[in-house]
């Protein structure tokens, strides 16, 4: 008669044990939605996604190229932007994919890339401000910004405004902005956005941005209603992509390591950002925090402060503006 120390190491039960335990944790980051369950086509639409070069950025272009979409990825490098097209079009099929240069953390670089946008394209029916920094070392831009907040946060803002004009005259639109459930930790202090009182500790000011991409996201779509344009922000999951580039050896050696199992790949993180930007469901949604699963989730309750909102917006504005 076998004893419970036999039955516990027999290799059956620890294969099935394990194989029981990763279908368990592949449905939990698989979520609720599966972009090939959609059959929405994009044929004819225009649609821009920030960060496209890798990681989740590339995932949404080629979901929104299989589509039919008329797609542009906003890259900061060529080199990597065009191995990231090359593929997407060899993929879906779809040679209507193109590179343009942009670099967030410059606002010259924003305003010349929108002011491209506005030449060349008709219309804009889908952006996707995807691209995001965490782990910056103490750095400023020639603007006078902090890089982290320039880049995941000023430039996006500055983006968005710049080409809102074109969105508006192309609805219905969707703005999708990629955040953070690490918005959670952030806190509000406009003295950030040039670099002061901030301590950079691990994801800390990344926190600080994600909850600034939400307030300013929920007022966007404010400011939206009536327009057939929506705006959006949601959590990707806790993905293995290279977001954390930045940090120390140990601290990616460790993420990777564990990510395996448990966190999404790229491609499962991009799900949500998909949803938002062409599910039936989320047509005519707007000012809404959508979560990795691609469920409706209430963000922070400094995010849902509507003066606060105000407030945040009309900064971004004046300081976008005169820089």
């Amino acid at each position: 008669m076998m004893s419970w120390a036999d039955i516990f190491y027999h290799p059956v039960w620890v294969v099935s044990t394990a194989a029981l335990l990763a279908l368990i944790v592949r449905q939990k980051r698989k979520g609720n939605w599966d972009p090939q369950s959609c059959n929405v086509r994009l044929n004819g639409k225009t649609a821009i996604v920030t960060g496209a070069n890798t990681g989740i950025g590339k995932f949404i272009a080629l979901d929104l190229a299989r589509r039919g979409a008329r797609v542009i990825l906003a890259c900061r490098s060529k080199e990597r932007g065009t191995a990231a097209l090359k593929e997407i079009r060899e993929v879906s099929g779809n040679s209507d994919v193109h590179l343009y240069l942009v670099d967030l953390a410059s606002l010259d670089s924003v305003r010349q890339f929108a002011e491209r946008i506005l030449e060349e394209e008709k219309a804009l029916h889908i952006l996707v401000n995807n691209a995001g920094v965490s782990g910056l070392p103490r750095e400023m831009t020639k603007d006078g910004l902090e890089a982290s907040f320039a880049t995941n946060h000023l430039g996006p803002f500055l983006l968005t405004n710049l080409l809102l004009d074109l969105i508006k005259c192309s609805a219905p639109a969707r703005i999708v902005t990629v955040s953070s459930v690490n918005h959670r930790k952030g806190k509000v202090d406009f003295s950030h956005f040039r670099g002061e009182n901030l301590t950079y500790y691990m994801d800390n000011i990344y926190n600080h941005t994600k909850l600034h991409n939400i307030i300013c996201t929920n007022e966007l779509a404010r400011r939206l209603q009536g327009t057939g344009v929506t705006a959006n922000s949601v959590h990707p999951g806790v993905v293995r992509t290279e977001v954390i580039r930045h940090y120390q050896f140990w601290v990616r050696w460790l993420f990777n390591l564990t990510g395996i199992l448990f966190f999404k790949s790229a491609e499962e993180g991009a799900v949500s950002s998909i949803f938002c930007a062409v599910s039936e469901e989320m047509e005519g949604i707007t000012g809404k925090y959508i979560d990795s699963d691609c469920t409706l989730s209430l963000p922070s309750p400094l995010a849902r402060d509507v003066a606060l909102a105000v407030k945040d917006f009309e900064i971004c504005e004046r300081l976008t503006s005169t820089l």
